[in-house]
């Protein structure tokens, strides 16, 4: 079933998401809805709290976005409970984007490695090092579990530039492509 993505304004976008264990109610159902979810967006990861859910659980797909031939480059996974452990390697620019704030983009600079502790969907703990591509999606879909959105890390003027977009966000004065749930509608 895909889920409504909730825009900018809701409060579950700011707040830091809580730990979930494995009796967490229907959880592989709604794994399977937010996967869904996320293809029907055309996103690349998705995060609980962008389907009004305040919890540590968090979607990456970068498999798509790598170039053809190395699509196995790309890391596919759920992201249960996840704690950054360490960031480095050197910061770089890129330019994101967010379900949660449709049509808004600006370049974004994050370290290009990770090591993160998180568990599976068949909640099993790993520790892993991400870098690249790999790395910049799932640091930005754990600050949505932090309660952070990639607004916040644009540079001044940037942000200055997009403020009447996001009211309009808020407000739902936009035509998205997929479901969503404004705050002021």
């Amino acid at each position: 079933m895909i889920l409504p993505i909730y825009g900018y304004g809701f409060p579950v976008l700011k707040q830091k998401a809580k730990v979930i264990d494995k009796d967490y109610p229907e959880f592989n159902t709604l794994l399977e809805n937010m996967w869904e979810t996320m293809y029907n967006s055309d996103g690349v990861g998705l995060a609980a709290p962008q389907v009004g859910l305040p919890i540590r659980l968090f979607l990456v797909d970068s498999v798509q976005m790598m170039e053809e031939g190395k699509e196995d480059e790309g890391v596919k996974q759920a992201f249960i409970n996840a704690e950054m452990i360490e960031e480095g390697g050197g910061s770089w620019e890129y330019e994101e984007g967010c379900l949660s704030i449709p049509d808004v983009r600006g370049d974004v600079t994050r370290e290009r490695q990770i090591k993160i502790k998180y568990q599976d969907e068949n909640f099993e703990e790993h520790t892993k090092v991400f870098t690249g591509v790999n790395a910049r999606v799932i640091q930005h879909e754990y600050d949505h579990i932090e309660g952070k959105l990639f607004i916040e890390m644009l540079k001044p003027i940037r942000k200055r530039r997009v403020k009447r977009r996001l009211e309009k966000i808020k407000k739902g004065d936009i035509e998205v492509a997929y479901k969503m749930k404004f705050y002021d509608r």
